[in-house]
């Protein structure tokens, strides 16, 4: 590849190689990049001590002080097409860095063996105050009847059935149930579980899923029901919580039940109020309708400050234009005006979002990678980052596959929660075995500790340090 021959002629390629340097400097925990010379607002390389020889910068002004950072011998090219030609092209592209735990079998438990007959599909869960406490239910078959339930009270490490507690109704409703529990005014918890038909079913229990009792269906039409439900104030149980979820629209925007596939008939994102912890609900408005696009499976979620609303939604229409990438939208008034959905980072591509805060403060979603180009295309995968990483675009720190999917795109409904000991568990269906058994309902056990070690390690080995 021919170099450069003067750094104006290339001015977004030199600002993909300090971002970069950047990102390898924070995955390592060096002090970051203080003080170039000559360019201004960029307080500098002195944090990469042991990191010399940054050779051919030749014809770059302003760059005099890169010499003597001897082992990075091999970045020593540019191209339109990396940023330096002697690092991987997944890295070379400004991805996070990729890891991959799919093959650790120790850290994963079966929730629901498939079998050549049964097809456990879409789970999601809920944990209890106490962070061990975790309740998963989901259908059988794809998008099928729901009725099972399964309760964990050590962590998600051993399971329990526990099915026939479950209403008879129960087995009537149909298509991707999600659990949620919502506290009163007055304090009193109650776990609720939504699903798809008839027309936004529920069951409900108010003794932490000891006894459960069917409700009448909420009579939203949609797609799936409530994919999301956050504290309408953060940190605050008071029996406001604000809901999200999808339709399907046909050509004149009427909102139709099910999924018929209508001729031009377009994907939207609604959201409704409960003030008495999921007993009644408002009349659902429309927050997310993208000409273009098909916005679905919202996933919610407060930022540090408690200052704004971020939805990340999967975009099922697939345009080749913005590289299949999914949604994100924000709101700054608890959910009365949103801006518009925009694209998020490559390293979110995917479908059905799902995520947890960190004991330290950084974010961690599951979903099912659909990102072109990606090692783990169609895999169960995490990404880790902060807030600001989702705000900006920025790649964040990493990406992990967590469970190689044997059968094509069909896994990635998730279920995460960040445990007492900071052990995440993250849960999905998946066909995890070679073999005429269908899909189990399973779970990934791991630290974030764990994780960046791993990446730390996998990088200090990348450039030879």
């Amino acid at each position: 590849m021919k170099k450069p021959t003067s750094f104006p002629s290339h001015p977004r390629l030199f600002s993909r190689s300090i971002r970069t340097l950047t990102l390898a400097a924070a995955i390592l925990g060096l002090p970051g990049l203080p003080g170039l010379p000559g360019l201004p607002g960029l307080p500098g390389l002195s944090g990469l001590s042991g990191l010399s020889g940054l050779s051919g910068l030749s014809g770059l002004p302003g760059l005099p002080g890169l010499s003597g950072l001897s082992g990075l011998s091999e970045f020593s090219e540019f191209s339109e097409f990396s940023v330096f030609s002697g690092l991987p092209e997944v890295f070379a592209q400004e991805h996070a860095e990729f890891l991959d735990i799919s093959g650790e079998t120790a850290r994963q438990t079966v929730i629901a063996q498939g079998t050549a007959e049964i097809y456990q599909g879409h789970p999601y869960a809920v944990m209890l105050p106490d962070r061990k406490t975790i309740f998963t239910t989901w259908c059988l078959n794809h998008g099928g009847f729901a009725g099972p339930m399964a309760k964990s009270t050590d962590a998600g490490l051993t399971w329990e059935r526990i099915d026939g507690r479950m209403p008879k109704g129960f087995w009537k409703h149909k298509n991707c149930p999600s659990i949620y529990r919502m506290v009163n005014a007055e304090g009193k918890a109650f776990l609720w579980v939504f699903t798809s038909q008839p027309m936004m079913a529920r069951i409900v229990s108010a003794d932490d899923g000891k006894t459960w009792e069917e409700k009448e269906p909420l009579g939203f039409p949609n797609v799936m029901a409530f994919s999301t439900i956050i504290p309408k104030t953060p940190g605050v149980q008071d029996g406001k919580y604000l809901g999200f979820y999808h339709v399907r629209l046909d050509q004149e925007k009427n909102i139709l039940n099910l999924e018929p596939r209508v001729k031009n008939g377009t994907l939207a994102v609604m959201m409704s109020e409960t003030s008495d912890a999921g007993s009644t609900w408002s009349e659902p408005v429309m927050v997310a309708d993208v000409e273009g696009k098909d916005p679905c499976e919202p996933c919610a979620f407060w930022s540090p400050d408690g200052k704004e609303i971020c939805v990340l939604m999967r975009e099922n229409r697939g345009a080749e234009g913005d590289g299949r990438r999914a949604l994100q939208m924000f709101s700054r008034d608890a959910g009365k005006t949103w801006t518009t959905p925009e694209t998020t980072s490559w390293e979110l591509t995917g479908h059905r979002h799902i995520g947890t805060y960190t004991d330290d403060g950084r974010l961690i979603f599951a979903f099912r990678d659909t990102a072109p180009g990606s090692p783990s295309l169609g895999s169960f995968v995490a990404w880790v980052g902060t807030y600001e990483d989702i705000r900006q675009k920025r790649p964040g720190q990493y990406r992990v596959k967590l469970l190689h999917s044997h059968a094509g795109w069909d896994c990635g409904y998730p279920g995460v929660v960040n445990t007492a000991d900071g052990t995440i568990v993250a849960l999905t269906y998946i066909k995890y075995r070679p073999g005429e058994a269908k899909h189990s309902i399973a779970a990934v056990r791991f630290k974030m500790e764990e994780l960046d070690r791993m990446a730390k390690e996998q990088l200090e080995t990348r450039i030879g340090k």
